[in-house]
């Protein structure tokens, strides 16, 4: 009997746990359900992929939406638009909205939130606080809940853990890996003078220096050690934690963005002011090596874009009045493209830190690699586009991107969610149908 496909993807060269092979995939019912020769198979559409490569759907698992409270910013609407445009067909968003993401109301309403709106497919951190501590065992279960959150700086009310007799307790409160934002705030509170004194972004990365990032960064390793607590340490941004971490691998994984591993202080400071603005912030010459020994050495387990919109009006505050984020989500696979021509890595191990490395630490159901039985999420890039990357392009409701005027080689050409061709040359297409991604631990609740 002749197979039939939904849709069938030929002629491309797809990156499959094999490495890269000339291979057809068939999606039917939204899996994988064949690869190979299938030029004689039959499917409903097929899309040409000749001159391309596929890869597994893109896994953005750092992104701030926004909503609720700050639509004005962005929405899950205008985030995931954003995200498919850019390739990614799943993103995990964080908890520090208004209200915070704390409990099971919360992460409900943004589950109504995304149905019928949200372009990929998207799962939502649960915030730590202290009012939530004892429940977290229960709440990290949730259908649509990718993990816990915790801020040990840089957050606002309950949300902020600063203490480390707090963050034990926490860690100790369920099972599921805790993704953290590694900053000293006793250290950030003594050090606020030195932003308010400079009135530059220049001082962000001295106001928060290397010391606020590697004793949050040690004091959380040291925990996940005593409580046998898996912990995903976020944004790192100094060589100095890259060499620290690679000691506790055993309980603790990684994540740097593609901003911190681009930009570079002081010329981002003095190219865009406080548009380069973020936490932790955008370090020297010498820290980005240190990241990109950290790539190069697999001490970095996963990318995130950390997207985190502000307007250009707030953006343009005196600083440190200012905001700190940037958007990133869209901008995520093309930058790490371009690091790949460059020879900076290589195109497997972008695959690792986007597919593969998100799919294995959080333990996401069916993603993140081109397999039998997987969903069929592909991302189908142009290694030889040419492109320069323009405010006018984004999608964010702010309309702005750090990497304007930025020429890069190699694009996401189209996005295709659970066999759906949800973007195709530049152009969003039909409606959006992103579902809540599923993960190993949490299958039956």
């Amino acid at each position: 009997m002749q197979d039939s496909f939904d849709l069938l993807v030929a002629g491309g060269i797809a990156v499959t746990p094999n490495g890269r092979e000339r291979v057809d995939i068939g999606i039917r019912g939204g899996r994988i359900a064949a690869l190979g020769d299938l030029r004689n198979a039959k499917a409903a559409e097929v899309f040409d992929a000749s001159g391309l490569i596929v890869l597994p759907g893109v896994i953005d698992t750092q992104v701030h939406f926004r909503e609720p409270g700050n639509e004005h910013k962005e929405d899950l609407e205008s985030g995931t638009r954003g995200a498919i445009l850019g390739g990614v067909t799943a993103i995990f968003e964080m908890p520090n909205t208004k209200p915070s993401t704390t409990d099971e109301d919360a992460l409900a309403d943004k589950l109504n939130r995304a149905r019928g709106r949200a372009w990929c497919d998207h799962a939502f951190f649960m915030g730590a606080a202290p009012e939530n501590i004892g429940n977290l065992v229960s709440l990290e279960r949730l259908p649509g809940c990718c993990g816990v959150k915790v801020f040990m700086g840089s957050s606002t009310g309950s949300l902020l853990v600063e203490d480390d007799a707090t963050l034990e307790a926490l860690l100790l409160d369920g099972v599921r890996r805790v993704a953290v934002h590694a900053e000293d705030e006793m250290r950030l509170r003594a050090r606020a003078h030195v932003a308010k004194e400079a009135g530059h972004p220049r001082a962000h990365p001295d106001w928060r220096d290397v010391e606020t990032a590697l004793n949050a960064t040690r004091r959380v390793c040291n925990l996940a050690r005593k409580t046998g607590r898996r912990v995903h340490v976020l944004h790192i941004t100094t060589a100095d934690e890259i060499d620290y971490l690679a000691e506790y691998k055993d309980f603790v994984t990684v994540e740097t963005t593609p901003q911190h591993l681009t930009l570079e202080a002081p010329d981002c400071y003095d190219r865009l002011g406080s548009f380069a603005q973020m936490n932790p912030p955008i370090r020297d010459a010498a820290h980005r090596a240190g990241l990109w020994r950290g790539i190069a050495t697999g001490v970095v387990d996963v990318l995130g874009s950390d997207h985190a919109p502000h307007t250009r009006d707030e953006k343009a505050k005196p600083y440190p009045e200012s905001p700190s984020g940037m958007p990133g989500v869209q901008t995520l696979l093309p930058v790490m493209l371009d690091h790949v021509n460059a020879g900076r890595l290589t195109l497997e191990r972008l695959v690792d830190l986007v597919c593969a490395g998100p799919q294995r630490l959080y333990g996401i159901a069916g993603k993140g690699r081109i397999a039998l039985g997987y969903d069929g999420d592909l991302t189908l890039v142009d290694m030889n586009a040419k492109r320069t990357i323009t405010h006018a392009m984004m999608a964010n409701k702010s309309g702005w991107t750090p990497f304007d005027g930025m020429e890069v080689t190699g694009w996401p050409m189209a996005t295709i969610i659970r066999g759906n061709i949800v973007m195709r040359d530049g152009e969003v297409q039909d409606k959006p149908l992103g579902k809540p991604v599923r993960f190993t631990e949490t299958l039956n609740g």
